[in-house]
């Protein structure tokens, strides 16, 4: 197979990756955390696409913290698994707004390229150069973690 020795950095692409994507949602979000109470109550009324009229700011507030500090937590690849399922339905949310605006799909394709992106690394995983991997409690072949085996005293 054509450049196979590239393998061996798969785990600095996801690096690379999650440095970049995260860049850009702290940029996207700062102002939107930023904004406050009024700020998120506009995006909040995002979720009336879903018949969920009640508690906008709440709404604006969970969207602006998944953009804001999931960049963050997707930089460092903390808490990885999660902070994308939250910034997977951030993007449904988006995409559905988007199409549901009338505003179709050249517009609504950035939401779902990054929904895509982040349903993926889900299934993918942080990497290794990330806080999830040192942090990770127990790893199958792990060799720091005792094993009890017949006849020895743990």
């Amino acid at each position: 197979m054509i450049l196979t020795f590239l393998n061996k950095y798969r785990d600095t692409g996801l690096l690379i990756l999650r440095v970049g994507i995260g860049a850009m949602f702290i940029f996207h979000g700062f102002p939107k955390i930023s904004g406050g109470p009024d700020m998120w109550g506009k995006i909040g009324t995002t979720m009336g696409v879903f018949g969920v009229h009640f508690m906008p700011a709440f709404w604006g507030f969970m969207s602006s913290f998944a953009e804001f500090f999931g960049g963050i937590f997707l930089i460092f690849g903390f808490f990885f698994r999660p902070i994308t399922m939250l910034m997977t339905i951030n993007m449904i949310v988006a995409t559905s707004m988007h199409l549901n605006n009338g505003q179709g799909l050249a517009i609504a394709s950035h939401a779902i390229e990054d929904g895509i992106l982040f349903l993926s690394l889900i299934l993918i995983g942080p990497g290794r150069y990330s806080l999830d991997e040192i942090f990770e409690p127990y790893k199958p072949g792990r060799s720091d973690i005792p094993v009890a085996t017949p006849g020895s005293a743990l």
